[in-house]
């Protein structure tokens, strides 16, 4: 291809579509290349669960503050796609639930609620009797944390929309596979895949595959983690509802229920095991104890792309001139799609940042020593 592109996005999931339309509002001349295979991408088989406040791994994780302006923007998109061209993301926000089985789980999300407090984030803890309340169908629980600004989006829309919206904006859709990036010097030069895509910037978001692409200066430290998850019919009062617990979730949507996840180390392969099941199942069935006597209607897989430390890669390569890394979201890539869009076009066009402290999330932590 002759053409020379201001930026190109390799990936075209949520988070590389999401970098796409935000470059391309801010006036560059964007392409972003995707295969357009199914290969277990992370957004194809994503619940669409919002939850910074139950998904924070301890009481410093600066992903909860970069969750809540995931969310935040969600929901200016969801508003913002409807008005440019008719889409709609089905999003909702009736609150999510992360219900205690033990007086230790019971302990710590207690403890989760204070400190979540003292950041001014909208969380309470609700005790057993109004949990039970709330959800009749839960297992014998000891309280919840309870978040009600969480909720969840259609993964499947969300990306379509995207892609729409970059596309309505002037961005180019290259369906290709990016294999190596090319340089000249210390700048990058251009993306090659079946060909050759010239570009002064270059931005990787190809998820879990972000590793693969040769030239890079240095190993990504980027690994595909496998989540399983299952569905089943709806036991009766259910309706729609996200509830975690020890070691699995339930997401509650019209006649069905969705179970998940793992975690689990397992290379490309894509698939569902029967030991994966077994785990998601056995805490599924101590959220709601009917789910015991549902038949499972499908199972389905996905590969998350995770970093050595669990965060983000959001920023420029510290040597490469030009490059830059949107990947490692693990399991929040629809959660944080937004957010890392603008942040990526705010950091490529050189405007203070919306989240003023990235240095968590600077891809050079893993190469300082």
């Amino acid at each position: 291809m002759n053409t020379a592109f201001d930026v190109i996005v390799v990936g075209g999931g949520a988070v590389g579509a999401a970098c796409a339309r935000e470059l391309a509002r801010a006036g560059r001349s964007v392409a972003f290349m995707d295969p357009d295979t199914d290969e277990g991408q992370a957004w194809r088989a994503a619940a669409g669960m919002l939850a910074p406040e139950i998904e924070s791994r301890d009481s410093d994780d600066p992903t909860v503050a970069l969750g809540v302006a995931g969310r935040d923007r969600l929901v200016v998109l969801a508003e913002r796609l409807k008005e440019s061209i008719g889409a709609e993301i089905g999003l909702w926000q009736e609150g999510i639930a992360h219900a205690a089985f033990d007086e230790a789980d019971e302990t710590l999300l207690r403890a989760r609620v204070a400190h979540q407090r003292q950041q001014s984030l909208h969380v309470d803890w609700l005790d057993a009797e109004e949990a039970k309340t709330r959800w009749p169908w839960l297992g014998p629980a000891y309280g919840a944390l309870w978040a009600p600004a969480g909720g969840g989006v259609d993964p499947q829309r969300l990306v379509e929309a995207l892609r729409a919206d970059a596309v309505h904006l002037g961005a180019t859709l290259i369906t290709d596979r990016a294999l190596s990036i090319e340089r000249h010097g210390d700048k990058v030069a251009a993306v090659r895949g079946a060909e050759r895509y010239p570009a002064t910037d270059v931005v990787i978001a190809a998820g879990a595959w972000s590793g693969l692409i040769e030239g890079l200066p240095r190993p990504l430290a980027v690994a595909p983690i496998r989540g399983a998850m299952a569905a089943l019919p709806a036991p009766e009062g259910v309706g729609r509802a996200i509830v975690y617990g020890k070691g699995a979730y339930l997401m509650g949507r019209g006649d069905e229920v969705t179970v998940g996840s793992t975690m689990e180390y397992a290379g490309f392969k894509n698939e569902v095991t029967a030991a994966g099941l077994a785990r998601i199942f056995a805490g599924a069935s101590q959220l709601c104890p009917a789910l015991a006597r549902s038949p499972v209607t499908r199972t389905w897989s996905g590969l998350r792309p995770v970093s050595a430390d669990g965060l983000p890669l959001l920023g420029r390569d510290p040597s490469l001139e030009g490059l830059w890394y949107a990947t490692g979201h693990g399991r929040n890539g629809i959660l944080l799609s937004g957010i890392t869009g603008v942040l990526i076009r705010q950091l490529i066009v050189g405007e203070p940042t919306v989240i003023e402290d990235l240095s968590a999330f600077d891809p050079g932590r893993f190469w300082k020593w």
